[in-house]
């Protein structure tokens, strides 16, 4: 518990010594972890909804959905973190790089456990999809199971329902 009050404190020196860090990097404070992939924070008085940047969690009445969730919710909820990277994608989501306080990727973290996907077309980023290598030669999570449906085929699979 202390070493994550250090590890944050340093994190914040470093943010507030570093003009140029701060618009990179901030400290904000999870409150609600929605999905494994969707969270709210709260940073400079305001409240946004982000997604994690470069994965793909499974939607929570998929396979392996509540587990990711509730990895995301065991790593970070109600707890100070640093948002790196925060910016807009095409379809408007506001997406982020999340750190531990060790300087773990959270992205990483749930890429290794097998909760979730890396995202085609996403930053390039290799070691992020030897890790999921990884993790699927492993059958570790959703790689367990014969045959995962990754979120975005499954949303698209099911049938739009309207509430009046």
């Amino acid at each position: 518990m202390m070493t994550r009050r250090i590890a944050t404190g340093l994190v914040l020196a470093l943010v507030i010594l570093s003009p140029e860090l701060a618009r990179a990097e901030f400290v904000a404070r999870v409150l609600i972890v929605h999905e494994g992939d969707r969270l709210t924070i709260h940073h400079q008085g305001r409240k946004d909804l982000v997604y994690l940047r470069d994965v793909d969690c499974p939607e929570l009445k998929q396979p392996y959905g509540k587990q990711a969730k509730h990895a995301t919710a065991a790593y970070i909820a109600n707890r100070e973190v640093v948002i790196r990277d925060m910016k807009r994608d095409r379809q408007g989501r506001i997406t982020v790089d999340i750190l531990l306080p060790d300087g773990r990727r959270i992205a990483h973290e749930l890429v290794k456990e097998g909760l979730a996907w890396v995202q085609s077309g996403g930053s390039g980023d290799q070691a992020l999809k030897d890790m999921e290598e990884l993790a699927r030669a492993a059958g570790k999570g959703l790689w367990s199971e014969p045959n995962p449906i990754p979120p975005w085929k499954w949303k698209s699979t099911k049938p739009v329902t309207r509430h009046h």
